[in-house]
């Protein structure tokens, strides 16, 4: 190998071991933030939702109502359902936490968080959204959506965390991926009858916060 070559296999190796220590930093940063919210529910959706969509104003709803009932608020601090979080809580006078991830496109910080960590990567995200979270709310979204309920799902189910209440909003929408489990995997014995009572679906955000207080003394 010629001396050109070498100095770019070091400086790549260089830069791998110092990305070690960006995202040990991501996690101290997150860890010191979140360790002082106490009990808190994170809340899913689509970047993508109008303030006008009645799934916002239900996100909306369900945030306040939790920040009255002494739960922080943790979304992925952008737009859509995750504003609506954010917004919901901020104005109840409850702890808004916005966890944004740096994308080239949709993801901007709304202005709602009164609580901001920015991250790089999305694992450390995902890590923290589990962590801290005594519960999942999952409204209407795409595939960062269905990543996060999955996620969930799968840790619960193999034991590696402590189950906690998965709701799902919006019975119309879920329906066609609830009747794909039910009817293709669980047929399969791809998942057994108890993995589909690792969630529920509840669309009235009022239901769900006393489905969230059954599990969970704030």
């Amino acid at each position: 190998m010629d001396e050109r070559k070498q100095y770019v296999v070091d400086a790549l190796s260089i830069d791998e071991s110092w990305r070690i220590f960006r995202i040990m930093a991501e996690f101290v940063e997150a860890i010191e933030t979140l360790s002082k919210i106490g009990h808190a529910v994170s809340i899913f959706g689509s970047a993508r939702t109008k303030p006008d969509d009645p799934y916002y104003q239900k996100a909306e709803l369900l945030a306040q109502r939790l920040a009255e009932a002494g739960f922080g608020v943790i979304t992925g601090g952008g737009p859509g359902i995750m504003a609506a979080g954010n917004k919901g809580a901020s104005e109840a006078g409850g702890q808004s936490v916005g966890m944004n991830i740096r994308l080239p496109f949709e993801q901007k910080p709304n202005p709602f968080a009164n609580i901001s960590i920015d991250y790089k990567y999305f694992f450390t995200r995902k890590v923290m959204f589990v962590k801290y979270a005594m519960a999942y709310v999952i409204f209407p979204g795409g595939f960062g959506t269905l990543d996060e309920l999955f996620e969930a799902l799968t840790l619960i189910q193999t034991k590696r965390i402590k189950p906690f209440p998965v709701i799902l909003v919006g019975s119309e929408y879920w329906k066609g991926l609830v009747d794909w489990l039910k009817k293709t995997m669980l047929c399969d014995k791809k998942i057994s009858p108890a993995d589909m009572e690792l969630f529920q679906i509840i669309d009235d955000p009022e239901e769900a916060v006393r489905h969230i207080q059954k599990y969970v003394i704030v």
